[in-house]
């Protein structure tokens, strides 16, 4: 009789995250029956990875509404899955990272009896309000969790002094860097070519330097995102020699910043938001990358891409240890000067380009399946 495994995920960054572990599973069909529920709790974004990768969902909850809010998304999610669970009596239920429908799940599978797997448990800022309300969200997961699937060495330690047994904390490695592999393999077939890539093609101009930038937190929302446009703006018109491509997030409270401040500078390009492929694509061919995001931290040290954080806490501190990333917040001067430091000298841009990358090789998915069949 095989195991039951449910992989549940609802955002772009879980889906990126999940999709090489769904094709890992897939190889052991005689070992594990896997299925696979999307809260949907991010839509467009998330359908878009799924068609990337090829990956069918076999429960979809359809959960995204207009204005939705943390309240009722944390009740529809644990509600809306007994159903499943109670229909396909899942074995394990493998849940990813630091979301919403992260948080919701583990406690809805833990209810359910089910053993909860958490892929890239363990990380921490010890400060529950940064990142909001992903701090949080993470740390109650690691309390219902079975097996904890570590990225790195500190995330593993974070968990020992939170109390988990070593025997129920595994270090992969982030299976960011699996997805990363698979996609950059599939983007250069010579028949792989979207409209997105197109348009990106025309878009970016390959006599400049890239900077890539994106920019979402809530944290940042108000005063930040202005201070983190003047940066912009200032660099932009410092280094024309370079070309900073920005797509935009959808949200109001970060599109009237940049709009405002950013939209007539000859050298920015403000741009929709990018599918995965797209913007992997684009990562690249970058020179530099600011942004606020996380997964932006562990993927980017793999393409020898330096990355300057917008945040002034990290959960990922490892590739600031390791010097591939560095925390300017979203003060203007500091993230001007580290800029300029890394677009003026060479020694200080490859200082931080040829940095081992802390976060994996791309086998974090083959050691999770390991140590899940020598569980059986």
């Amino acid at each position: 009789m095989r195991i039951k495994n449910l992989i549940v995920f609802g955002t772009r960054p879980e889906a990126i995250k999940m999709a090489p572990l769904i094709k890992e599973f897939e190889k052991h069909t005689d070992v594990f029956e896997t299925k696979v529920c999307i809260t949907a709790q991010h839509r467009e974004m998330l359908d878009q990875v799924v068609d990337f990768f090829d990956i069918v969902p076999d429960y979809d909850m359809d959960l995204m509404k207009p204005n939705q809010n943390l309240y009722s998304l944390t009740a529809d999610i644990i509600t809306g899955l007994k159903p499943f669970l109670e229909k396909f009596k899942p074995d394990y239920v493998y849940v990813h990272g630091d979301t919403t429908t992260t948080m919701a799940s583990s406690i809805a599978a833990f209810y359910s009896g089910a053993q909860v797997c958490h892929i890239e448990a363990g990380l921490r800022t010890f400060d529950k309000r940064s990142p909001f309300p992903e701090e949080m969200n993470r740390s109650i997961t690691g309390r219902v969790t079975d097996y904890h699937f570590a990225p790195t060495t500190t995330a593993k330690e974070n968990l020992i002094k939170e109390n988990i047994p070593k025997d129920q904390i595994e270090i992969t490695g982030n299976t960011v860097i699996d997805a990363l592999q698979l996609s950059i393999e599939k983007l250069s077939h010579s028949d792989f070519e979207n409209t997105e890539v197109k348009m990106l093609k025309d878009t970016w101009n390959p006599e400049k330097r890239l900077i890539l930038v994106t920019g979402h937190r809530r944290e940042n929302h108000g005063q930040g995102f202005i201070d983190i446009c003047n940066a912009l703006a200032e660099i932009a018109k410092k280094h024309d020699d370079v070309q900073i491509i920005y797509p935009v997030h959808l949200n109001p409270n970060v599109q009237k910043p940049v709009y405002e401040i950013l939209e007539n500078i000859e050298n920015i390009k403000l741009i929709s938001p990018l599918s995965y492929p797209g913007f992997v694509w684009l990562m690249n061919r970058s020179h530099l990358i600011i942004t606020d995001s996380g997964g932006v931290q562990e993927e980017a040290p793999s393409l020898g891409k330096p990355v300057l954080v917008m945040r002034d806490t990290t959960e990922r501190p490892e590739a600031v240890e390791a010097g591939t990333v560095i925390l300017t917040g979203t003060d203007t001067k500091k993230i001007v000067m580290e800029a300029d430091r890394l677009l003026n000298s060479k020694d200080a841009y490859d200082k931080m380009s040829l940095r081992h990358n802390p976060y994996g090789d791309g086998r974090a998915c083959e050691r999770i399946v390991k140590f899940m069949k020598n569980k059986l």
